[in-house]
């Protein structure tokens, strides 16, 4: 297999670390490494129509992986999911051009497949005996059954709020579950003390190199999808915010590989109003994030009280020309139940988040109503279904 990977580069400070050997986060100053590629082999090596032509999954794009592709256990199937138009509800908005990219197709139900897929993948081949992660959810269960794929033990410590199904998910893969009467930033603290304890790889968000590069293929396929003319922006529920930085650093790779024939897409954060640390720093004209005491909302994926990779976020943001909105728990709730009936959509309370939204941004004239959209769904409601209330019938 081609290894194209040249060095992380933390996205802080610059310093290079060596890809061959276990890291988490930069040596000098403590931010997230990013994977950096020789861009130019790359480009010699593998042609768009090539790419196009491989088995459908994350795999395709192994020139811009790290060299795992093949582990034991590491293809589920993530990857590929339907990129299709919101044809009803674009006509409601005057919108000619609105799509949704459904990240519920993926293996266990959410994006998240995405990013444990080339995580657990390098971990393993990297010599990693066991690991450990703090999540809000969907990235526990993820976790644990590529983890389970590949015969990797792994710990999972998560709030005691999270919804049940995801809870059994773990279960059923075997990991080692701990809830915690607390956010998500309580478990990333338990995590850090028991990983030091008991040499377990903390695998939390940002703090690992190789999440992210599973979480980038998104934006690979959606370049593909529009025959590598991105579209005008694209709308990302943000929590930790791992795959708003994975579609920027994969616009920015195939821009420079020349594969791109036209600017990469406006990046729009969006989050709960409860907890909405990237918006208020956006509203400040802030490089940098402040943690929200107090954060809530019912979207679990939504509820991090301050991504540990902010800064990235924000500059992801700057450099695209995007925004970032918050929008209300009502409002979401309301448009889990709209995107159901208007579409056949049966988005998770992040993605619902998307719509108002996109209302508030045409209202503001933020986005034209001619402009290219795709709303990205990061997963189904089916561990949900709390949220969606069914009308009252009558037995027969």
């Amino acid at each position: 297999m081609h290894d194209f990977l040249e060095t992380l580069a933390c996205g802080a400070c610059g310093r290079e670390h060596d890809a061959r050997r276990i890291h988490t986060v930069c040596e000098a100053c403590g931010h997230s490494l990013l994977p950096r590629y020789d861009l130019d082999r790359v480009s010699r090596a593998v042609t768009p129509d090539e790419v196009a032509r491989r088995p459908r999954g994350i795999w395709r794009f192994r020139e811009l992986l790290p060299p795992v592709a093949g582990s034991d256990g590491a293809d589920l199937g993530a990857g590929d999911t339907p990129l299709f138009p919101l044809r009803r509800l674009g006509r409601r908005l005057g919108m000619s051009n609105l799509w949704l990219k459904d990240e519920g197709a993926n293996p266990t139900g959410t994006f998240k497949a995405r990013g444990a897929a080339v995580g657990v993948a390098a971990a393993a081949a990297l010599g990693v005996r066991e690991l450990a992660i703090p999540t809000a959810g969907n990235a526990g269960s993820a976790w644990a059954a590529y983890s389970a794929a590949v015969g990797l033990p792994i710990h999972v410590v998560m709030p005691v709020d999270t919804p049940p199904p995801i809870k059994a998910e773990c279960a059923a893969y075997g990991a080692d579950l701990t809830e915690v009467d607390g956010l998500i930033s309580d478990a990333a603290r338990i995590v850090g003390e028991r990983a030091a304890r008991h040499g377990w790889f903390d695998a939390s968000t940002m703090r690992e190199p190789y999440r992210v590069e599973g979480k980038k293929t998104m934006g690979l396929e959606i370049a593909e999808a529009f025959d590598w003319k991105p579209p005008d922006a694209v709308l990302y529920p943000t929590g930790g915010g791992v795959g708003l930085i994975g579609i920027w650093k994969a616009m920015r790779e195939l821009d420079e590989m020349g594969w791109l024939k036209g600017p990469p897409p406006r990046l729009i954060a969006v989050q709960a109003a409860g907890c909405a640390s990237i918006v208020h720093a956006w509203e400040a004209g802030a490089a940098t994030a402040e943690r929200v005491a107090d954060a809530h909302t019912i979207a679990p994926g939504l509820r991090v009280p301050l991504p540990f990779a902010h800064a990235l976020v924000l500059r992801a943001m700057r450099e695209t020309g995007g925004t970032a909105v918050a929008v209300g728990d009502d409002e979401l709730i309301a448009a889990m139940s709209e995107l159901a009936e208007s579409e056949g959509v049966f988005a998770c309370p992040e993605g619902a988040a998307l719509l108002p939204a996109l209302r508030r941004l045409l209202e503001q004239g933020d986005l034209e109503h001619d402009a290219t959209v795709v709303l990205l769904n990061t997963g189904n409601a089916l561990k949900y279904t709390d949220l969606v209330h069914a009308p009252e019938g009558s037995a027969t």
